[in-house]
């Protein structure tokens, strides 16, 4: 696959180092912009080109990947007479690297499949400055003769490529990890703001918790902010309503009723609806702080 010619949609923060690292490994990258232009003119500077469209895209590439923000945006470009569907053909590779419900997954790729087109899901860990040095985690699913296919792209863009079984698992656990992570940040920042109101330092109520198993990477990030003004995840309280969100109603898809995600996301709600959802996940403590007097809206 070293000469594939790779079709790039959704060139944010994320896309835009992405489709860098695949320029600077050799890939001839086509990208399709938005109203934004910034990625896709860095993807022209780096001598890539630029499709009118979906369908166009599709057509003129051997993989079209889409680093897009939700499962509408997603289906937004799939479908539709410019989308990436009319333009599939046989052997093409569709692959989606955000964090999306997994029934529309479903979908796409048995319309996908129709075409004679594969759909692989593989949403992404780690940071846009882990993508610029192809260091990010993959967590990929779908056909294998598919994934075979393109892993040697994979491993340019990932230090750690998993292939997670059948179509929808890379989402289905992406969903349960987003889950408990923001369930815990949660939790954490709530433990901070309630020792505040106690009078109890936040250094005393860390060194407790985290000389116990209930230690955490997450919890230090919620930490390094609360004690130490330092924000290591650069993750949106909006984005993680949106992932808490997806998680139940997958939860519903599959006939099940969630429910320890019912506090996470209503906090998250009230922090998004409340106009707060630009927050980092670790100032939710700084709204924890300031709203647990308050009644729930």
């Amino acid at each position: 696959m070293s000469t594939a010619k790779i079709g790039f949609i959704g060139l944010g923060l994320m896309g835009e180092a992405m489709a860098g690292c695949l320029q600077g490994a050799g890939y001839a990258v086509t990208g399709l912009a938005n109203r934004d232009r910034t990625g896709i003119d860095k993807v022209l500077e780096r001598g890539g080109a630029e499709a009118e469209n979906g369908r166009a895209l599709a057509e003129g590439s051997d993989i079209v990947m889409l680093c897009v923000g939700t499962s509408d945006q997603v289906e937004s470009r799939i479908y539709g007479d410019d989308g990436v569907l009319a333009g599939a053909r046989d052997g093409l590779v569709v692959i989606d690297f955000g964090t999306s419900l997994p029934s529309s997954t479903l979908q796409i790729g048995a319309d996908l499949a129709e075409k004679g087109a594969a759909y692989l899901d593989a949403p992404l860990g780690r940071t846009p400055a882990h993508a610029k040095d192809g260091l990010l985690n993959i967590m990929c699913a779908g056909d294998r003769a598919a994934f075979d296919s393109v892993k040697p792209v994979l491993d340019v863009l990932g230090e750690n490529v998993f292939h997670l079984g059948k179509l929808g698992n890379g989402h289905t656990i992406k969903l349960i990890n987003n889950f408990y992570a923001m369930t815990t940040a949660c939790a954490m920042a709530e433990a901070f703001a309630m020792a505040d109101a106690a009078d109890i330092e936040r250094q005393a109520l860390y060194d407790v918790i985290a000389a116990g198993p209930n230690h955490s990477g997450m919890m230090d990030f919620i930490k390094n902010y609360a004690i130490g003004g330092q924000i290591d995840l650069a993750f949106s309280a909006a984005n993680g309503c949106k992932d808490v969100g997806y998680y139940a109603a997958m939860a519903e898809d599959l006939g099940k009723q969630s429910r320890m995600s019912v506090a996470a996301l209503g906090t998250l709600t009230e922090v998004r609806d409340g106009g707060s959802g630009d927050l980092m996940v670790p100032q939710i403590t700084d709204w924890m702080v300031a709203n647990l007097g308050k009644p729930k809206s």
